[in-house]
């Protein structure tokens, strides 16, 4: 079986600013090693996915993303971020265990900032926020879960095999 690369495309990253958003995705990406000052360590982490409501030059909807230690500790960045988007604190027993797929569908206010690495611009979540009273919820488009796509459209790290070598690389 042939497997292609291809490029992909590239596009201008989100506006920065204040958005009207909706979350339509929220990605499990299992335990990572994380390096923070010098330390090591293996954290579970998540990202979640919002479309704003400024459309790219192809049509489609910017989506912005945000990575999070999947942790409601009262000094977890995703704590402070849901309750910013709830418009209040959680309660004992939510502390307990909360379902974000509950997120899915759910609108918000994201404010994008720009950052410069490497001399290209992303696009960065610097808050969450509860939408104004009256202000509508944009509706997800053209976008399919992660969990839902096929496994060849997921983007998936190939574990690597010892026992290639730069002698089995036909260029």
């Amino acid at each position: 079986m042939s497997i292609f690369a291809r490029s992909t495309p590239s596009y201008a990253p989100a506006p920065a600013g204040a958005h009207a958003a909706v979350c339509c995705d929220v990605v499990d990406l299992g335990e990572l090693e994380i390096t923070y000052s010098g330390q090591t360590k293996k954290q579970h982490k998540i990202n979640i996915v919002w479309q704003i409501d400024e459309d790219r030059d192809d049509g489609k909807p910017h989506q912005v993303r945000k990575r999070y230690t999947c942790s409601l500790h009262e000094k977890a960045s995703l704590r402070k971020d849901l309750e910013s988007w709830r418009g209040r604190a959680f309660n004992d027993e939510e502390l307990q265990g909360f379902d974000l797929e509950v997120l899915i569908g759910v609108g918000c206010m994201v404010n994008v900032i720009h950052a410069a690495q490497q001399g290209k611009i992303y696009a960065n979540v610097a808050a969450v926020m509860r939408l104004a009273k009256g202000m509508p919820t944009p509706v997800v488009r053209d976008y399919v879960r992660v969990c839902e796509r096929a496994p060849e459209e997921q983007s998936q790290e190939v574990p690597w095999n010892p026992e290639i070598t730069m002698d089995d690389v036909p260029f």
